[in-house]
């Protein structure tokens, strides 16, 4: 499990670096597209205060998307993943122009959408650089809002309700994934 602690000690350990660690640490979190920015987004809470860490958060997830969308396109264009399947992927890979502009946007606004696989997506689309940079700029907004409130609001909390939060979580990973092997065998 990622400790948030860790992250905040590396950015406050930077001194004078630690806003372009956060934002490098972002923009890996997107390149990898499987860890979650949640994370870092608390990291930078921690150490910045809310209002400057969410800007800070925003600015390196946005970083991160495009930059992760920019390799994503170089790196993966004859590549088509299974996750494709999904109806809303499928219009998104096959849009351009402002009908792709719109997919992004809704798609960022979806919480249960990984952010990855959008990227990853609008990559191996017809979706301009631009487009996709402006969708997403909006789109991830309100999504960072509400996880940067959800972060403190758990910051805040006692020890005791982290600890069922992270219970909490620990018994949902656990049960979809045993729903997801029942699922391949059906």
């Amino acid at each position: 499990m990622i400790d948030i602690e860790i992250i905040s000690a590396a950015l406050l350990s930077s001194g004078p670096f630690s806003i372009a660690v956060s934002v490098l640490l972002n923009i890996l979190i997107s390149v990898l597209g499987f860890i979650p920015s949640v994370f870092i987004t608390a990291a930078n809470i921690t150490v910045f205060g809310f209002e400057k860490g969410l800007i800070l958060s925003y600015i390196g997830e946005i970083a991160g998307a495009v930059i992760s969308f920019w390799l994503y396109r170089k790196g993966l264009q004859s590549f088509k993943p299974k996750f494709l399947k999904n109806r809303w992927l499928k219009q998104l890979q096959n849009s351009q122009g402002w009908r792709a502009f719109w997919m992004i946007l809704m798609l960022r606004l979806l919480p249960f959408i990984p952010s990855g696989v959008i990227n990853l997506t609008a990559a191996i689309s017809k979706t301009s650089v631009i487009i996709f940079f402006i969708a997403t700029s909006i789109g991830k907004l309100p999504a960072l809002l509400i996880e940067a409130y959800s972060v403190t609001q758990v910051l805040q909390a006692s020890e005791d309700v982290r600890n069922i939060l992270i219970l909490l979580i620990l018994i949902i990973v656990v049960l979809s994934y045993f729903k997801r092997g029942k699922n391949k065998e059906m």
